[in-house]
């Protein structure tokens, strides 16, 4: 019997996991934004000291996991699992950095909904008593997104204004069964929501209902409201994807208290920084959930906050098909080490 089930698609943790440890990389571009301070390890090059974005990918994601295992002060072979994905065909990114290291891996495709995805599920084998230690971690790279997904760099393609810049960096955090830390005291599972969007150029768009979605059933199956958090933070809806949920959240009646904030605007200066509607990535709400996020709520600044990680499942393929953009987001509320 499923006795942590609340409502539709939320569970309760009665054993709350821990995340007793968190470290983020970043980019050149990223380093510069109003988070710039906060992150554990930047870089002025772009390619982390690689020959191509794609090995520099998996260099930001070995980066993270030694930087975590440093923080957590313990090594990569007292890891139970990692749980990792990234936007790169296949998820390579992910698979070769965890290659020939012994590590148990669960390789993840989420798209930018990934941090959020490897969480809920690093959350539900800790809680559910399977392993004591796992890492959930994600990566992206601007470069190497807008060569899969869009136009390459050479090409000189000119960015429309409901754009978003993919964020170059990677986040990871160790979750435990016991320790210090924030703990993971629910979350809700999303659902593959389509409104029928098909420019790639407009994410925001794409994942806003599949994020409005997420957010309304994780409040009902809890019986709570926005009031009952700090903050809460969508992945990467991008300045136009954030007005949008705020639009259907009003046509439907819900209030969301001024609550609502997005890493995509949180990681980049809109105003002074060249990113038209905003940050996106996996790596977006990766790093800003690994720096400033969980920062907050370790010293008790936060105490509790609802983790919307957004998520638009095309690929190359489907687009040049013609298809829409799929989208999806998961919920994970996280408390403060004090509470």
């Amino acid at each position: 019997m499923a006795t942590s089930k609340r409502g539709k698609r939320s569970f309760l943790l009665s054993a709350m996991p821990v995340i007793t440890a968190w470290a983020s990389v970043a980019g050149k571009k990223e380093s510069e934004g109003p988070l710039g301070h906060c992150f554990d390890v930047t870089s002025e090059d772009t390619l982390f000291g690689q020959k191509t974005w794609e090995q520099a990918e998996k260099q930001m994601q070995k980066i993270a996991l030694d930087t975590l295992m440093k923080k957590a002060g313990i090594n990569r072979q007292a890891l139970d699992l990692v749980f990792s994905g990234d936007l790169l065909n296949q998820c390579i990114g992910s698979s070769f950095t965890l290659r020939n290291t012994g590590i148990p891996h669960l390789g993840l495709y989420g798209a930018c909904s990934t941090m959020a995805e490897s969480l809920l599920l690093s959350a539900m084998a800790v809680g559910g008593g399977f392993f004591d230690r796992v890492a959930a971690m994600t990566s992206s790279h601007f470069a190497s997104s807008e060569r899969q997904y869009r136009f390459p760099l050479g090409y000189g393609g000119q960015r429309t204004p409901t754009a978003q810049w993919t964020v170059t960096g990677s986040g990871a955090a160790l979750v435990c069964a016991t320790g210090k830390g924030p703990k993971i005291e629910a979350c809700t599972v999303g659902t593959v929501t389509d409104l029928g969007i098909k420019d790639a150029n407009n994410m925001g768009a794409a994942m806003a209902p599949a994020a409005y979605d997420t957010i309304k059933t994780h409040l009902e199956d809890l019986s709570r409201t926005a009031q009952d958090y700090d903050l809460i933070v969508t992945g990467d809806l991008g300045q136009l994807g954030k007005e949008m949920l705020l639009e259907l959240a009003r046509r439907d009646g819900l209030s969301l208290g001024g609550k609502l904030v997005d890493c995509g605007t949180m990681v980049f200066d809109l105003e002074k920084q060249d990113v038209h509607s905003g940050g996106s990535g996996c790596g977006c709400s990766a790093i800003t959930l690994c720096s400033e996020l969980l920062e907050k709520l370790n010293r008790g600044k936060l105490h509790r906050i609802l983790f919307c990680g957004t998520g638009a499942l095309l690929s190359p393929t489907s687009t040049q098909q013609g298809l829409p953009i799929p989208g999806v987001c998961h919920g994970v509320s996280i408390i403060g080490g004090r509470e």
